[in-house]
């Protein structure tokens, strides 16, 4: 592991974003302050020091934005065609794309991913936005035969539910919004957006350019706040129709209870501690870089993260030796350094919490094998660590079963597949997974044997809208991507026409 000077070319429009005294909501179309006054700030988490200061949303808000979101579902956004919405998203992506640079900027500096993973996922985003303007003419009702005596037509069509109730989670907003803005805009749906209060800024900016862009007024707003506060008023809120949340499972289950005042349906994407599981038959120059950056990737911080690495015990010296030669390949840097791979964890509370688990792991009997402490130097004063790796793991250590959301990798050795498809399933969570074999019959096995919402088979954390993805068990349910994703955004209406 090396760690890299800060090296960036500076967006003239992302630091003129970023200058400003306050950061206020977005409402209706406009900038406003919080109903109170109050304000909060964030932070740069590769330096500790204050990047920003927001307007510290509240019920009232929440309210503001919510009745912007309503009057703009009933007004003229009601008449737009479906050829109208997907031409808006293709506009959407054209602008995007050329302003990509100034939201990778305040995205990296907010929320500390290095620019090199944010520069990356450009395409995925191109990708996404196309995947939804396909969705926007293509909502489709069926005809359908029926049993009543007379001359009766049957059918049913797909209509748009209402407000969408978005709450975002900090470890990765900038892509993350538009799983909800995408289905929004595809459907006739508004919205109001809740982002973490860790990383608002990207989601902020967005809103201000969907505006330029041609999005009406309230059809997408934003009110920033903590979670305590507005997002549990937005969660509760008896006029949102549908919430749409990623985060933990924790804070989905208050969601669950505050959907009870008018029966919202939801959307959930929550923890996990996904398996990834290498056998003897893998191809270890793809398996050890795959699985390492299946954990490492955004220095940990992804709900599908493959942090219980199950390796089948012959290969299990081997696959370690070359892990750890693999890590030290790794550069560790600010935000804004280009070569950097990996950035600092969110926080300074999030970096307390995931080196406490290093001493819980150590307690619990398991071999630190690497890292485990914060990086000083250059980076001392950001909440940078050192990726971590432990050996003799067993699945009833905490550290195996509970999200740490943080890098740290855990070596869990078995011997045949069928302890490794228990191992892999004696979980709370299941939302991703994956297999290392040359032998498909092997990979399909495991694939079929992982009770999980996701799989992949010699490759990790692939997504695409087209497929889409999702969780069971506590890890959540209701799908991102395909045309299920449409289904929170979509309410089905049965017509029934006597000829």
């Amino acid at each position: 592991m090396t760690t890299t000077q800060q090296s960036f070319a500076p967006d003239e429009q992302a630091q003129q974003f970023l200058s400003r005294e306050v950061h206020h909501l977005f409402v209706d179309g406009e900038l406003v302050p919080a109903s109170s006054g109050q304000t909060m700030t964030t932070v740069n988490p590769s330096s500790g020091q204050v990047l920003a200061t927001l307007a510290a949303g509240e019920s009232t808000d929440v309210d503001r934005a919510v009745s912007a979101a309503r009057r703009a579902f009933t007004g003229p956004w009601s008449r737009w065609t479906p050829y109208e919405r997907q031409a808006l998203l293709t506009r959407i992506a054209a602008v995007l794309d050329e302003r990509f640079e100034e939201l990778v900027e305040i995205e990296a500096l907010d929320m500390g991913a290095p620019v090199s993973r944010l520069r990356n996922s450009k395409s995925a985003l191109m990708k996404m936005l196309a995947f939804f303007a396909g969705q926007a003419t293509n909502i489709t009702g069926e005809t359908l035969p029926n049993g009543i005596p007379g001359n009766v037509a049957t059918m049913t069509l797909r209509a748009p539910v209402g407000v969408i109730g978005g709450i975002i989670p900090w470890n990765g907003p900038l892509g993350g919004q538009f799983w909800i803005i995408g289905a929004v805009l595809a459907s006739g749906c508004t919205t109001v957006l809740k982002p973490a209060e860790d990383a608002s800024l990207s989601v902020l900016r967005v809103a201000e350019i969907l505006h330029e862009v041609g999005v009406p007024a309230g059809v997408v707003n934003v009110v920033t706040g903590t979670g305590a506060v507005a997002g549990n008023a937005l969660a509760a809120h008896p006029d949102v129709d549908r919430i749409a949340f990623t985060g933990s499972t924790e804070t989905g289950r208050r969601i669950i209870e505050a959907s009870k005042v008018n029966i919202k349906k939801l959307q959930l994407e929550l923890g996990g501690k996904s398996a990834d599981i290498v056998c003897s038959s893998a191809d270890l120059n793809a398996a050890v870089p795959g699985a390492a950056m299946g954990v490492f990737a955004n220095s940990g911080q992804i709900c599908f993260a493959g942090t219980r690495v199950l390796v089948q015990r012959p290969i299990v010296d081997q696959f370690t030796e070359r892990l750890l030669e693999f890590m030290e390949t790794l550069r560790v840097g600010h935000s804004l350094d280009a070569q950097a791979a990996l950035g600092p964890v969110i926080s300074q509370p999030q970096l307390d919490k995931v080196l406490s688990y290093i001493d819980i792991g150590r307690d619990e009997g398991a071999e630190l094998l690497s890292g485990g402490e914060r990086l000083g130097g250059e980076l001392g004063d950001g909440y940078f660590m050192a990726p971590s790796v432990f050996s003799g793991v067993t699945n009833q250590m905490r550290i195996a079963r509970e999200e740490i959301f943080g890098p740290v990798l855990s070596i869990l050795p078995f011997d045949d597949l069928d302890e490794a498809i228990a191992i892999a399933n004696d979980s709370d969570f299941g939302l991703g997974g994956a297999v290392w074999s040359q032998n498909l019959s092997t990979a399909m096995r495991v694939v079929n044997g992982v009770h999980t919402g996701t799989m992949w088979v010699n490759c990790y954390g692939y997504i695409d809208p087209l497929v889409g993805f999702g969780g069971t068990k506590l890890s959540g349910y209701g799908a991102k991507g395909s045309a299920a994703h449409m289904d929170t955004y979509l309410y089905t209406k049965c017509v029934y026409m006597q000829l």
